[in-house]
Formats: structure tokens, sequence, C-alpha cells
């Protein structure tokens, strides 16, 4: 009896899991993804939502959360690093393609090599190839891929129409060739208007000076980003052309914001990218349009600003998150975003549509298509595998700014600049 009685307990303690396992357990097997981006402002922070809510409405078995960043600082970045060391960070978040380099070694994000792998959907080939050069840095000689590209940028020049008319000089997009020369006799001319109008501004970080010493054909890194790469003539040329513009009073002096005197109508040239643009035509009371930068001696150039979506190490739904990543990515949202015409689809290569919506922003009012050419011959954003960034961004950025205030000759930074951030290079 004592037998019989053991035996039905040891069956019934089988039988009742395996059942136990064929009930309904929807709400249990129901994933949710949380992810972050980093938005300019409210307008876009609603875009990312409605994508967000979008992709959850037709997804099965998971839900999504969407959280947009509190910062547009990096501050953003050293937020995600303590919730990424404790735990709490999304499954997966943008960040700026510089920091990419960062969070992988230190182990943060997730290798999404074989996820990629294993998509048919998925091919590199649909991003632009500056970019991807970067994502897939290996570490230990293994398939890498680290992220992908949200979206992409690259300066333009926007001027105030009316300061060149009342100045008498022809807009950069009537201009040929449009080059320094040129660029500087339209800076000088509008400067020349008054006390309070300065012909060009830029704001003080790497982008903007490494526009000039990038167009003179020098570089901030050697071929293969391991060493500094600014001794030589080209960064002098570069730099010396940069620092006229604030030796004869023709630009915002450095460090100043030059944005809000432009919008005010006091500056007739200003350097930024897409992210600006929303803004720009909301608050500029004057004629203005976009242009094309000057080429230089060494020919056009440009940068190609990118962040990238990538993957929590942590994550307990790798799979899903991979998905997630793909839809982000899809042209579908990009074509979305791109419509609110602060961003650029990153899918250069693959949908028509996506690249259609963003030259259609502004009802064409402005010149889309410069962006689209600065793409074209642009220096990536890098993150730097071998090297320390924010270090050596402080290194070069200190070294200009005494360039440009007057207490250090372009020749001196050039001699002396790499001695210094080499320091900061594995």
């Amino acid at each position: 009896m004592f037998k019989r009685l053991l035996v039905g307990v040891l069956f019934l303690a089988l039988v009742i899991p395996a059942f136990a396992s064929l009930a309904p357990t929807s709400a249990q097997e129901e994933i949710t993804l949380r992810w972050r981006t980093r938005p300019d402002n409210q307008a876009e922070a609603d875009v990312y939502q409605a994508a967000s809510d979008e992709i959850d409405a037709a997804w099965d078995g998971v839900t999504l959360k969407y959280e947009p960043g509190g910062s547009e600082t990096a501050s953003y970045q050293d937020v995600l690093i303590t919730e990424l060391t404790a735990g709490t960070a999304p499954d997966l978040f943008w960040i700026p393609g510089t920091d990419v380099a960062r969070f992988a070694k230190l182990g943060l994000i997730l290798n999404l090599a074989d996820l990629a792998a294993a998509d048919p959907t998925f091919s590199q080939d649909d991003f632009y190839p500056q970019i991807m050069q970067h994502v897939t840095y290996s570490l230990d000689g293994n398939p890498a891929l680290w992220g992908l590209p949200r979206d992409v940028s690259a300066f333009v020049i926007f001027f105030n129409k009316d300061l060149f008319d009342e100045a008498g000089v022809p807009y950069p997009t009537e201009t040929d060739p449009w080059d320094w020369d040129a660029f500087y006799n339209a800076a000088k001319a509008i400067s020349d208007l008054g006390e309070e109008i300065k012909g060009f501004g830029m704001n003080a970080w790497w982008a903007n000076y490494g526009y000039f010493i990038n167009a003179a054909g020098s570089s901030f890194f050697n071929e293969d980003f391991s060493a500094c790469g600014l001794n030589n003539p080209g960064t002098v040329e570069g730099l010396t052309f940069a620092r006229k513009l604030y030796q004869e009073g023709i630009a915002v002096p450095w460090g100043e914001d030059s944005e809000p005197p432009f919008l005010a109508g006091n500056v007739g040239m200003f350097f930024n990218g897409r992210w600006a643009t929303p803004g720009v035509m909301t608050n500029a009371k004057f004629n203005w349009d976009v242009a094309e930068l000057p080429a230089g001696p060494a020919g056009p150039s440009n940068w190609l600003f990118w962040g990238a979506y990538v993957i929590n190490a942590k994550t307990e739904h790798p799979e899903e998150a991979w998905q997630l990543l793909m839809k982000l990515t899809s042209p579908e949202i990009q074509g979305k975003v791109a419509a609110l015409g602060a961003n650029i689809p990153s899918r250069a290569y693959s949908d028509q549509s996506a690249i259609d919506a963003f030259l259609a922003t502004f009802d064409g009012k402005i010149n889309n298509q410069a962006w689209l050419n600065g793409l074209t011959y642009a220096v990536a954003e890098a993150p730097l595998w071998k090297g320390d960034w924010p270090k050596i961004d402080v290194a070069y950025f200190n070294g200009v700014t005494k360039v440009l205030n007057g207490e250090m000759t372009p020749q001196e930074f050039a001699d002396t600049i790499c001695q210094e951030a080499d320091l900061y290079f594995e």
C-alpha cells in the first residue's frame, strides 16, 4: 500500500508540471523592452514616442517603453554608464558615435555580430561605409558589430540672405568657386556693415575648428587612428586661416555661443548641423538658406556626424532587442523621423523613400540637398578604439583655443600638440 501511494505521488509530481507547461502563460511570456534616445527637443521626443507606439502595437508578445534622455551634454553618457554598472539601464539606447568605443571597451554593450549573421534581412551595405568601419572594429580578432547608426548629419553654412544683400555679395549657393577666398570676402564685407554685425560664427567644439584643419589637408589622427595626426603643414594652414577671422574681428569671439546672434540677424554665416534647422526655422525672422561649406586648399571637406543604437550587454532579451534595433533603423521609421526635419536617414543606400522624406522637409523652402552633398565627401566622427578621446579632445581644444586667441602660433601648435596628445593613445 505504501509503495502504491509513493508511486502515485511520484507520478503526479512528474505529470502536473508537464500539464502546467501547457497552461496559458501569456502574462509571463510578455516581454518588456526599454529603450532610450537623447532628443534635442520635445517635438523630437514625441516623434520617437510615436514610433515606439507604432512598433509596439504591431508586435505581439513585446511591450516597449520609450525613455527620452534628460540631458543634451556628455552627462547623458555618464548617466548611462552609471545605470549599466548598476544593472538599471535600458535594453537598447542611443549614444554618440564618438562614445561607441568607450562603451564597448568597458564591456557595457553587446557585440551583435552573431545576431546580425543570423538575420537574412540585415546588410551592413545599407549604411554609410564611413560609419560601418568603426562599428565593426574587432577587439579580439572575432567579427564585431557594436550597433547601427540611427541617423547622420553633416555641417552646412546657415546664411542670412538679407545681410548678403545689404553687403552686395552673392549668396554662397550662387558663388563659383565657393572656396575660402570667396568665404573670407563675403564674411569681411558683411562684418563691415556695422559694429554689431559679424560675418561669421561657429561654436567652440572640435568639429568646427576641425573642419578648417581637414579642409587644409590635415587630420586629427593618423591613418589607423592610433596616434595624433596634427603635426603637419595642413594643420598650420587651416588654423592660420581660421585665426585670421578672429584676429580681424570678422567672427563672433571664440567661445561665445554664435547661434543667438545669428538668430537675431547679426551674423552673416553660421556653421551648424541638421539638428539646428527646426530652431532656425522657428526663430529666424529674416530670409535665410543653407549652403555647403566652402572648399579648402585640399578640396571639399565636411564631417559625417552620427550616433548609434546599441544594446545593453546585460539585456535579458538579446534577440528581441536586436529585432527592435532593426525596426528602429528601418526605412519606414527613419523616414518618419526625417520628416520632422532634424535628422538625415542613415540607410542611405537601401531605400530612397527615407531620403525623399528628408528632402521634402520644410516644404522645400531651403537647400536640403546641401547636407546630402556634404555627406558624400565627409569624414566620419570616429570612436577611438586605441585612445582616450575625452582626454585627447581636451588637449586639442585647449591648444586650438590658445591659437585662436593669439596666445600661440599655428606652427607652435602643430609642433607640440602630438607630444601631448600621444600620451592618451594606447
